[in-house]
């Protein structure tokens, strides 16, 4: 009688679960179906060569632009004018209508992105969910669709500017920068120069300046006695960050052991070792250390390292080997003994 009631209740909700699969199918499928363009007729096209013709000053500039190189792939049927701007039969049509054309400088950052993902999706497949879409920064706050970077007029700014013979090879390469006030957006020159061939990221201005631009709270850090050398051209921002989003905090590049976003450069720290250090697995290199720039060597949090390690550590009693009698911890360093602070493949008290 029981199997006989079970059967009746499944066979009534059978049509009930049918149609929720349906609609749950329908849920997944419906963003991709946003994402997708609509129908282009073939006759809307009016082709590259069509733009040159009132466009030359962009089409002769565009043979040393990343994206030409994907032009020539498929027949001439890759990357073109149109597959950012949409179909131009309408805009020549009507005489060079604007509206009848996409304008990036139009759209809003949604829509730039999306633009931009419909070829670029897989190479950054975590963009959509990164701090800087999020914000609302698009793609073009950053890259140049079409390979310019701002021309030497720092008009605003009150810093001589140093000769091409003084200039570091990125300011030889970029030119000089306008200057902002902190927090103020760099503000780019209308006239530009085209440097495709040194900027293959079509990036609007070299690091860190484009990122300071926006991150002007953490550019003082790197004027701090002890920092990374990003200023000075050795490290860039993206060594450590990933721009266009990550699993992680701060869009840290994500790797199998976070540590290792550090100890790619700093390898001594590395391991593994048989004898770890608890503070590096639980917490990381940041348990201890500042990692854009600070006051103390070695980039440490704190000036003492005694109170470093005792902020995990706390003081054992007096007598002991630790104690805080004079001639003890007070004044003598711990690493003076625990000399292999990251790890040991010797001793479990970290000495060597």
């Amino acid at each position: 009688m029981r199997r006989l009631l079970l059967i009746l209740v499944l066979v009534a909700l059978l049509p009930w679960l049918s149609r929720s699969q349906t609609v749950a199918a329908q849920q997944v499928q419906a963003p991709a179906a946003v994402l997708q363009a609509p129908a282009v007729k073939p006759g809307e096209f009016a082709g590259s060569e069509t733009c040159a013709l009132c466009h030359a000053d962009l089409a002769n500039k565009f043979s040393s632009n990343p994206h030409s190189e994907l032009a020539l792939m498929h027949g001439g049927k890759g990357v073109t004018c149109e597959s950012c701007h949409g179909p131009g039969q309408a805009h020549v049509a009507s005489g060079g209508d604007p509206t009848k054309i996409l304008q990036l400088s139009k759209m809003s950052a949604k829509q730039i992105d999306a633009t931009c993902l419909g070829c670029h999706a897989n190479a950054h497949p975590n963009f959509l969910r990164s701090d800087h879409a999020k914000a609302g920064v698009s793609c073009t706050n950053c890259h140049s669709i079409h390979g310019f970077v701002p021309a030497a007029k720092p008009a605003a700014s009150t810093t001589p500017v140093a000769s091409d013979e003084k200039k570091s090879g990125l300011g030889r390469l970029f030119g000089e920068l306008p200057t902002a006030r902190l927090g103020d957006p760099l503000q780019w020159s209308a006239d530009s120069i085209e440097i495709a061939e040194g900027n293959p990221n079509l990036l609007r201005a070299p690091q860190p300046q484009l990122c300071f631009s926006c991150h002007s709270d953490v550019k003082p850090a790197f004027s701090q006695p002890f920092h990374h050398k990003v200023n000075e051209g050795l490290m860039k921002c993206t060594d450590c960050h990933d721009s266009h989003g990550t699993f992680g905090n701060s869009q840290l590049r994500s790797t199998a052991d976070q540590n290792m976003i550090c100890t790619k450069c700093h390898t001594e720290t590395r391991g593994p070792f048989v004898f770890e250090h608890v503070a590096v697995k639980a917490e990381g290199c940041l348990a201890c250390h500042s990692p854009h720039g600070s006051q103390n060597a070695r980039l440490l949090n704190v000036p003492n390292i005694n109170q470093m390690c005792n902020q995990c550590h706390s003081p054992v009693a007096a007598g002991t080997i630790h104690g805080m009698g004079a001639g003890s911890a007070e004044v003598q360093q711990c690493i003076s003994c625990h000399t292999m602070i990251h790890g040991s493949n010797i001793n479990p008290a970290l000495i060597r």
